[in-house]
């Protein structure tokens, strides 16, 4: 049998054992329900009326319930299985005590760390907020936006996508100042669009690598793209 400790002893009472299970002893519940019925008899047909399972809703053992007499056999019960036996009473003092566990099970439930240890207390407290300082660290990490090192990375990538689709430096559509400023303006519609953000400073860091893979993927539209092949093939005939 379990160690045991009282954790209640209102009205009948309540134990607790080293695994953390509320029990309470058969004979001291027959006692407190002032039930006519030997003890013996009556606890096997309230058990059998809950069909409560032995090793699993209850535990017998033997012991001596009274003074100078024979061992007999005790029936240590599951709490839950106790507040149903009170209640197939039918009688004012069936529903006290099972009002009475009850009101354990709910003292029990809303303070789950009132019977542990100090010390265990405190490792689960420091452990609660390690975890929120991980939580914010991590939010903070995923809002996070590109370092400077970042920013003129994704800014130099730009720069060299907007000259290839222009042609080159020396073609003629990235020499024509109003189309190449309106491929960068396209560009960077595109680009906030995608990662919904206000301006390329504002990039998430954990997309930075997206950020590059979207720069190398980007093209213009198709009028944009018949605007510089007909501006480069305008340079092509004013050269023959």
């Amino acid at each position: 049998m379990a160690d045991l400790r009282v954790i209640e002893n209102e009205l009948v009472p309540v134990y607790e054992t080293s695994e953390g299970e509320k029990v309470v002893y058969g004979s001291e519940l027959h006692n407190v329900l002032e039930v006519k019925s030997r003890f013996n008899d009556w606890v096997r047909n309230r058990l059998n009326d809950c069909e409560a399972l032995e090793n699993e809703d209850f535990e017998t053992f033997t012991k001596i319930l009274v003074k100078g007499g024979r061992p007999q056999t005790e029936y240590l019960i599951k709490l839950d299985t106790a507040k149903e036996m009170a209640m197939l009473e039918r009688n004012e003092k069936g529903k006290q005590v099972r009002r009475y566990f009850i009101q354990i099970e709910k003292k029990y439930k809303a303070n789950p760390l009132d019977n542990l240890s100090t010390e265990l207390k405190a490792v689960i407290v420091v452990d609660k907020r390690v975890t929120q300082v991980e939580e914010r660290i991590e939010k903070l990490e995923n809002n996070m936006t590109v370092t400077h090192e970042m920013l003129q990375t994704i800014k130099n990538r730009v720069n060299q996508k907007i000259v290839s689709v222009l042609g080159g430096h020396e073609s003629n559509a990235y020499q024509d100042k109003h189309l190449r400023g309106k491929v960068y303006s396209r560009f960077n519609r595109d680009y906030c669009d995608y990662f919904r953000i206000n301006a390329r400073a504002n990039t998430l860091a954990s997309k930075f690598e997206g950020a590059l893979s979207y720069i190398d993927m980007w093209a213009p539209d198709t009028n944009l793209m018949i605007q510089i092949k007909n501006c480069n093939a305008q340079m092509n005939l004013e050269a023959v």
